[in-house]
């Protein structure tokens, strides 16, 4: 067992270093998620949270399992210690799989320490500077279809906000029909929701440089909220040629898992909204300080998360608390969530509900989220062997999903 540097100055009350980590469990659930129930030493105190990499979730139960031998035993109080310890501790760090088993042990210690103190999160870490949060809704599918229908009812469902796939597969170099569909779809969109409501784009990573060029400058027209991951990540240097093309706001980040990953798109000044996700990105903890450099460099924040829900009452929480988070994603209703749906494992359903737009502040201690535990356990007998589909262009070869 890790063994932890503990002070004797530390307190030993009711919420102090007698609190410690007990054992863990953790559960594959339908849709396509992963629920992890850290238990303490202290009768009914617990927290919930949600490591998963979407399509390899039998190695990130691997990497939970792993690393849980320096979480159990530890004071649950030291979270920036036991989160220090996941990343350093290990010779190898960073990527998918160890930073999405490392977020969920993070949110799971965040909702225990504000239940212990019966605050929300954002409390604990400053307060909060909003009352409410935006939200958006999908709309369209991977391959978008019948996307002006759906944008006009995710309008009357509250939203004031959509966002869909720009393509389906796109060739290295493809052709015109492909890119005037593309507008014809933004078009279609813009038509039916007007002005008012806000059109994101997400490129998806499916759109190589070439196209991406031609692409920004097509949609310029539209005047849209954001253009998501033009490009795949390791191509984050094409940015700056994007960002000399067009106005409209670049985002990127929900495949970037640290702010070591973050720290030279800073720099290099080209992205205008950051979206690393709550439970690939190290948690809580670490997105806070993603969303702080940015603030440094005048860059908005939007987490990703198109994962459950104590994802998203993870990414609520440092939404209220950062002042450059604009909006937030939601898979409410998104195409994934196939039979079960973001709320249905939630018994505080109507603390999530959409107002004219927006989510009010969270009331409830810890994440905010109460979750339907006997759900959680009937339909982990079910469990999900979800994986993305493979896509390929019309010469054979593997095409971007």
């Amino acid at each position: 067992m890790a063994h932890f540097n503990t002070s004797a100055k530390q307190p030993e009350g009711e919420y102090g270093f007698s609190v410690r980590v007990e054992k863990i469990e953790i559960f594959k659930i339908p849709p396509r998620w992963i629920f992890l129930k850290v238990y303490t030493n202290q009768p009914g105190l617990f927290g919930w949270g949600e490591p998963v990499i979407e399509g390899r979730s039998d190695t990130v139960i691997a990497a939970v399992k792993e690393l849980a031998a320096y979480v159990i035993g530890q004071p649950v109080s030291s979270i920036e210690n036991i989160w220090q310890t996941l990343y350093r501790g290990g010779f190898y760090r960073g990527g998918p799989i160890l930073m999405s088993a490392i977020s969920g042990f993070d949110q799971a210690l965040w909702d225990i320490k504000g239940k212990a103190l019966n605050r929300p999160v954002y409390d604990l870490l400053g307060g909060s500077v909003r009352d409410k949060m935006k939200i958006y809704g999908w709309i369209g599918g991977d391959r978008p279809d019948n996307i002006a229908a759906a944008a006009k009812a995710r309008v009357l469902a509250g939203f004031k906000a959509v966002k869909m796939n720009a393509t389906a597969e796109m060739e290295w170099i493809d052709s015109a029909q492909k890119v005037d569909e593309t507008i014809a779809r933004t078009a279609a969109v813009r038509e039916a929701v007007g002005p008012e409501i806000g059109i994101a784009l997400d490129f998806h990573g499916r759109v190589h440089r070439g196209m991406a060029k031609v692409l920004v400058r097509e949609l310029e027209p539209f005047k849209l909220l954001f253009i998501e991951e033009p490009v795949l990540p390791e191509n984050n240097e094409v940015l700056a040629i994007l960002q000399a093309l067009t106005s409209t706001p670049i985002a990127t980040g929900e495949r970037m898992f640290s702010r070591w990953d973050f720290k030279k798109l800073f720099c290099d000044n080209c992205v205008d909204i950051i979206q690393p996700d709550l439970s690939h990105a190290g948690g809580i903890s670490e997105v806070r300080k993603i969303a702080a450099m940015a603030e440094a460099f005048d860059v908005a924040l939007a987490p990703h998360c198109p994962l459950g829900p104590i994802a998203f009452a993870s990414a609520l929480q440092v939404d209220f608390h950062a002042i450059n988070a604009f909006i937030q994603e939601s898979s409410i209703g998104i195409h994934y969530n196939e039979k079960i749906d973001l709320l249905d494992y939630v018994q505080n359903v109507a603390d999530f509900e959409i107002k004219d737009g927006y989510i009010g502040l969270l009331p409830g201690p810890g994440l905010g989220v109460v979750i339907n535990e006997e759900l959680v356990r009937e339909l982990s007998a079910v469990g999900h062997d979800w994986k993305n589909p493979l896509w390929y262009n019309q010469d054979g070869s593997l095409a971007e999903w």
